[in-house]
């Protein structure tokens, strides 16, 4: 155990992954080494290898220089720093927290130069020093595989739901919950709503991801390609109610008609932009209603989401052990297949988390 084993990008492009070896590092004070299980990719993560994520003004993504890429972990502490309050020891199964800066409440500019995979170095490595606030304990109940799914997706889905309520009161029940795709995100969303009490309706344009999403416990289905008026399907399906929780995955492609298939007070969580950064629609000349008169017409909110911070994340763990939540894994690739294992994730035939298994005991 004298060095480290890990994938690094130049912000270059998805192919441009390379492997390499760095020194071991030697934890600090109030810092724990890491000896990495498992990693989940993220959508981030594909942006950020291809040079993509620009659009934080507070992330700066640097020069060329190497940077280990993913955030999301499950691991063991194999080495501890000094420190009066040491809350990890050796042996004990952790997660990483994505942005150890953002505790509580809303996130801020400075807390940005805190988030794993850019601009901190990533996970996606054989060992890692982390602050000990950086990590919380991994639930017994679930593999490794399934614990590392948690940090980005699971809390991201949990503050859509939950981030407009009290902390220590979550809820859910009666509400109708809107999930956009079948990526790690909305699936995570799914099972949140449907553990809450919620009524949940899921979006795709594949009718085989839809039937696997229906035995996950789904409510309401909608192939967006073959009903492309899916706004319309929405309201049909809730009895012209609509949707008071939306997972907003699409971006420019669907935020309009999410509009028209938001309840009256309800709110639209801005997660990620599948279809597009850019109004493609408004630019060929179709509506261009403000977004500010959209978000009037229904009293409704339009947020955006960035992550969660960790007392919430702490919540959500303690919500998941309840419940006892299994995240959906799609497929499980070995650490040599790192750059394999983001390509597909970035070719979008992925239900739920994509993983990488780091080291060969994980579970």
């Amino acid at each position: 155990m004298d060095s480290v084993q890990q994938w690094q990008t130049l912000q270059d492009g998805l192919e441009s992954l390379t492997k390499a070896t760095a020194p071991m590092p030697t934890p600090g004070p109030d810092e724990v080494l890491v000896k990495i299980h498992t990693v989940s990719l993220n959508y981030r993560d594909t942006e950020v290898c291809m040079g993509l994520y620009g659009h934080h003004r507070a992330v700066s993504t640097g020069g060329p220089q190497p940077l280990v890429p993913c955030s999301d972990m499950c691991g063991t502490v194999v080495a501890v720093g000094t420190g009066l309050e040491i809350p990890h020891k050796l042996g004990d199964r952790v997660l990483s927290v994505f942005n150890h800066a953002h505790r509580t409440g809303h996130v801020r500019e400075a807390d940005m130069q805190a988030g794993l995979g850019l601009p901190l170095p990533g996970v996606l490595q054989t060992y890692r020093v982390f602050p000990t606030i950086g990590l919380v304990p991994a639930p017994p109940y679930l593999t490794d595989a399934e614990a590392c799914c948690l940090p980005i997706a699971s809390l991201t889905a949990w503050m859509a739901i939950n981030g407009m309520r009290p902390l220590g009161q979550p809820g859910g029940t009666g509400d109708v919950v809107l999930v956009q795709g079948t990526g790690g995100v909305s699936m995570a969303g799914l099972q949140i709503a449907k553990a809450s009490g919620a009524t949940a309706v899921v979006t795709s344009s594949s009718d085989d991801k839809l039937q696997a999403v229906k035995a996950m416990g789904a409510d309401h289905l909608i192939n967006y390609k073959t009903t492309p008026r899916w706004a319309e399907a929405v309201l049909a399906c809730t009895g012209g109610h609509g949707a008071d929780i939306i997972l907003e995955n699409g971006g420019a492609d669907t935020l309009r008609q999410s509009f028209d298939a938001i309840a009256f007070g309800g709110t639209i969580n801005c997660i990620g932009y599948l279809g597009g950064k850019n109004n493609k629609a408004a630019e060929a000349g179709d509506d261009r209603t403000g977004v500010n008169v959209l978000a009037l017409r229904r009293n409704m909110t339009l947020r955006g989401i960035l992550n969660g911070p960790r007392d919430r994340f702490e919540e959500m763990l303690a919500f998941y052990e309840e419940h006892k939540i299994r995240p959906v894994v799609d497929r499980v690739f070995s650490f040599e297949e790192g750059k394999a294992a983001i390509q597909y994730l970035y070719s979008g035939q992925h239900i739920g988390k994509v993983v990488v298994r780091v080291c060969e005991d994980a579970t």
